[in-house]
């Protein structure tokens, strides 16, 4: 680790050169920060109807100023929202005032003594002049998880985690971010760290975890944006999501592993465009990928306050490592991945999509989205038998009342091989795992969330999904693939010849997965969490039903 603390010396070398007036901070908000929650319940509200979430995460500078403005209209809210807004403004307080009167540095004049203060935003360090802002902070997290079932056993696993982060900005428009964590397991056996492998996301990406039984994992860039937000550029990595999904995103979620990226975004008054381009894992499953890059283009348009629709586009490049057809912001992508000709096309995986949110009264929006992998207008609605058209939708409302409740209905329909691809190497997937919807191709779902904030620090959440589900690869005994049903997304071959796929065909599985949780913060910036979910499973086409269940107990620090 003793290259990460140079690292870290030379960002803090760099950053006391220059000096100007600064206070509008332009590091990323982490797009798993409950803000997000509270801004959209706003948004429904109709207090902030210009925030949009279809591109996140946002700027600390675009945070500070949603919530300037929900303080200008604090009249309008619950009791429970005006104590979260006073949580926000002390978090958020620099980027709003340029004041540091709530901020609390544990190597400041007093120290340790506002350890437990809950009127603070604690950091290990922080300064601030004219030009520059630097912050430093620390996080833990210990963890206890378990499991028990049909299908993935009895389990036990302890988990403690620590890391450490920098942040800040130069002159009003560069930024900088680093963020270092390693967890090492307390407690557990070698199916023990199975079952926590395939639960989290960051220790299944690290593939050395059951070898080494502890996992690392980073996030950083360095980002520039223009004063009045029109344009910025960032370079680095860190967790993106496009999508007006409520309960989960067609188009790139938070379900895999954060990648390095290049991104350049526009806005101009309604308008906003992002151009990303990226480098993530290969998960060929015949042979090593020698890269696999990710670019994708996202147009939104508002309408008005209660109508926006967003274009979006992606391409999965395999074994190519850089190409400047792909780097060009300003093209159509499927246009440009055929250009290149037909040998290298059928190696790449092409998708695009649309999608829409309408508020048409306070408190409720409704969204649409519609996913397009691949689109034959000559078989569109024929006997389609190399599957050429291969679509994703969704529809979902959100419904937040004056209880600090939130409702959500969503349902998410995934044709047989949506985001897989022929080749097995251009999959829509980061580590095997997938950058748009958690649902398996050959799928739906029907998912339904309530949200309560019983107070600003107690938050309760209940999640129900019913899947349905259709599987199965078959071969001979000489190995020879017989028959796909398109319903494991790291396998697509044999979706051009083999037969022709209805929907939900193969071995059909029908789920109930039930989720409870709930986070207390009971002094600000200490946390428990926790979480049980029972998965009630049905193999339909053999007859077989699996009953598992598994929770997590958590206690975290933040600062």
């Amino acid at each position: 680790m003793q290259y990460h603390f140079k690292i870290i010396a030379a960002v803090i070398v760099i950053v006391f050169l220059k000096v100007e007036i600064c206070f509008s901070q332009v590091e990323f908000v982490d797009v798993a920060h409950p803000v997000y929650n509270f801004l959209k319940r706003m948004q429904l509200m109709k207090i902030i109807p210009d925030y949009n979430s279809s591109n996140l995460p946002i700027s600390r500078r675009e945070v500070s100023s949603y919530l300037t403005a929900i303080r200008n209209d604090e009249r309008f809210l619950t009791g429970t929202d005006r104590k979260f807004l006073r949580d926000y403004e002390i978090e958020f307080e620099f980027d709003m005032t340029a004041q540091t009167n709530y901020q609390s540095s544990l190597f400041g004049k007093r120290g340790f003594k506002d350890f437990f203060n809950d009127n603070l935003q604690k950091h290990v360090y922080f300064y601030t002049d004219s030009a520059k802002t630097f912050f430093a902070d620390i996080y833990g997290k210990f963890s206890q998880r378990g499991s028990n079932g049909d299908s993935i056993g009895k389990n036990s696993f302890a988990l403690g985690e620590a890391g450490f982060s920098v942040r800040g900005t130069f002159h009003n428009s560069v930024a900088y971010f680093l963020k270092l964590s390693n967890g090492q397991t307390l407690h557990g056996n070698d199916s023990d760290l199975i079952f926590a492998s395939i639960t989290d996301k960051i220790i299944f990406s690290d593939r050395e975890f059951l070898e080494t039984k502890s996992y690392t994992s980073f996030e950083g860039y360095l980002r520039y944006m223009t004063k009045t937000n029109w344009l910025s550029l960032t370079f680095g990595r860190t967790q993106l999501k496009n999508g007006f999904g409520y309960v989960d995103k067609l188009f790139l979620s938070d379900n895999a592993a954060p990648f390095d990226f290049g991104r350049i975004d526009l806005k101009y008054k309604s308008v906003r465009y992002s151009f990303t381009y990226g480098s993530i894992n290969g998960d060929s499953v015949s042979r090593p990928l020698s890269s696999k890059n990710i670019a994708t283009h996202l147009l939104n348009v508002d309408f008005s306050s209660a109508f926006r629709i967003g274009f979006w586009e992606s391409v999965i490049i395999s074994d190519q490592p850089f190409s400047f057809t792909y780097l060009n912001p300003v093209s159509f992508l499927t246009s440009a991945d055929l250009s290149i000709g037909k040998e290298q096309t059928t190696e790449n995986n092409a998708l695009m999509g649309i999608d829409m949110e309408f508020i048409p009264a306070k408190n409720l929006s409704l969204q649409t989205s519609l996913l397009i992998d691949d689109l034959n207008f000559a078989t569109l609605g024929k006997d389609d038998s190399l599957n050429e058209n291969k679509f994703g939708w969704q529809a979902g409302l959100m419904w937040t009342s004056n209880l600090n409740m939130n409702l959500t209905l969503e349902f998410t329909h995934l044709d047989p091989f949506v985001y897989s691809h022929r080749s097995n190497k251009s999959t829509y997937t980061n580590r095997s795992l997938p950058l748009g919807h958690l649902l398996p191709p050959n799928s739906d779902e029907i998912a339904f969330n309530i949200g309560y904030d019983i107070s600003n620090r107690l938050r309760c959440d209940f999640l129900y999904r019913h899947q349905r589900h259709g599987e199965g690869i078959i071969t001979d005994s000489a190995g020879n693939l017989i028959a796909n049903y398109g319903g494991n997304i790291n396998f697509g071959l044999g979706d051009a010849y083999l037969r022709t796929n209805g929907f939900l065909d193969g071995t059909r599985i029908n789920s109930d997965i039930f989720t409870a949780a709930v986070c207390w913060q009971p002094v600000k910036q200490f946390y428990f969490d926790g979480k049980f979910q029972y998965r009630h499973t049905k193999n339909i086409t053999e007859g077989i039903v699996y009953d598992d269940s598994y929770y997590f107990a958590e206690f975290r620090l933040e600062f």
